[in-house]
């Protein structure tokens, strides 16, 4: 067992037992991955052709440079801070404690709700209605189970996901261009109708949270053979990988299916493929849209749980749940504690149409982010430092863009945890 030392709320110096560090390069780069190549490849599209159509694309381009801004920041402080927690220890080291609690709590409370959510959508393609929230639950259940085992498990099961997601999107963007010739007016946005800079900020929101999941490895950080060097190079890959494909992707549908057709479609790559003549391969399309959802599942329940275990080792969440297990070194309670929630969740409520706040909650935490890496000294910085004003200015900006709604929502979960931290520190001092 390894151990760390880390700092209480009063300052004192604590030790910890310390996860084990089993993720090389490859793996670290898989684990970001499984959490950007997600379910929201198969479904992000439509929502941004309906705010912009063909601008869509320039909302691609908008959010893959706030996300390389915000990879940039946590790349640089993941090498400066290689345990876990992600941006609530670097909030908390660079910013003081409440920053770090801010960041800790709207992720742990927005990327619950995530885990809900994409629980419900491997179970809306996998299994019939009637049995899609007893689906949701096993899914919960048998990658909690794996991650349990240990990160290694995590790791190859996520490399097994991320190569069959890979291998379907291939097939269908070839299976879209079989049977047609691509409409080259679907790639070029109406002079006159086409999108104002609102939508088209509005579809960069909207394809920003498809594929912000680079976080996951800076979570996992204690875990990462090599951290310094692995983590700022695996963060960055990862990002460049998943711009890549989220790009090919946009094309395609544009080509095949116009910005019309595609605003309108549940299914994106299945009508692309059904478009194409390659009926055959809309099935297969099904399969990769529940391999993508299963591998950002098991990759948030991953991340929730080391920013779990941060904030227990801080007493900013229950002690208890700070636990490392003695032979798998995992933080088992507090894995177990999360998927304990998300199954509760995934039985209670209908969390597809009701987590505008994960939005909310990702957005602040890129922004602490960016606000911390702005602090580190010279002799710590990896990047300009202009990149993390852009980062927290892309961050704002996109805030700017969310439903009243999630804004709304997202200020009543922050009240909470304020109000919760308040009472503990309270009672503390007495």
């Amino acid at each position: 067992m390894h151990f760390s030392s880390s700092r209480s709320t009063e300052g004192a110096e604590v030790t910890d037992p310390q996860l084990a560090r089993r993720l090389g390069l490859t793996d670290a780069v898989l684990i970001g991955l499984g959490s950007m190549i997600g379910a929201g490849v198969f479904s992000a599209f439509a929502p941004a052709a309906s705010a912009a159509g063909a601008g869509l694309l320039i909302g691609l381009v908008i959010a893959a440079a706030v996300a390389y801004g915000n990879a940039t920041a946590s790349a640089q402080l993941a090498a400066q801070y290689p345990v876990s927690g992600g941006t609530y220890v670097y909030g908390r080291e660079q910013l003081g404690d409440w920053w770090g609690f801010l960041a800790g709590w709207g992720f742990v409370v927005g990327k619950t709700a995530s885990c809900a959510a994409m629980a419900l959508t491997f179970a809306a393609y996998a299994v019939p209605a009637p049995w899609q929230r007893p689906a949701a639950v096993a899914a919960v259940v048998a990658l909690a189970a794996i991650n349990y085992q240990g990160v290694t498990r995590t790791a190859r099961l996520t490399r097994v996901i991320v190569t069959v997601v890979l291998l379907v999107l291939t097939t269908a963007v070839v299976a879209s261009f079989a049977g047609g010739t691509p409409a080259i007016a679907g790639l070029v946005a109406d002079p006159v109708e086409g999108p104002s800079p609102y939508e088209v900020l509005q579809s960069a929101g909207l394809l920003f949270f498809a594929f912000a999941g680079y976080a996951r490895i800076a979570t996992m950080g204690e875990e990462v053979r090599d951290p310094r060097r692995t983590i700022p190079r695996a963060i960055v890959t990862a990002l460049a990988i998943a711009v890549t494909v989220y790009a090919v992707v946009a094309v395609t549908l544009l080509l095949v299916l116009g910005p019309q057709r595609l605003a309108t479609s549940r299914v994106p790559l299945a009508d692309a493929v059904a478009v194409g003549g390659s009926a055959w391969a809309v099935p297969l399309v099904a399969v990769g849209a529940s391999a993508a959802a299963l591998g950002a599942l098991l990759a948030l329940i991953a991340g929730v749980g080391r920013t779990t275990l941060a904030m227990a080792r801080r007493a900013d969440l229950p002690a208890w749940l700070a636990a490392v297990h003695p032979r798998h070194e995992v933080p088992h309670r507090a894995e177990v504690a999360v998927a304990v929630v998300v199954s509760v969740l995934v039985l209670t409520v209908d969390l597809r149409d009701a987590i505008g706040f994960s939005s909310f909650g990702v957005l602040v935490y890129y922004l602490i982010a960016n606000l911390s890496a702005f602090t580190q000294r010279p002799e710590q910085r990896r990047f300009p430092r202009w990149l993390q004003v852009a980062g927290a200015a892309g961050c704002l900006l996109l805030v700017a863009t969310l439903p009243p709604q999630a804004v709304l929502s997202g200020l009543l979960v922050y009240a909470v945890g304020v109000a919760y931290r308040t009472a503990r520190l309270t009672v503390a001092r007495r």
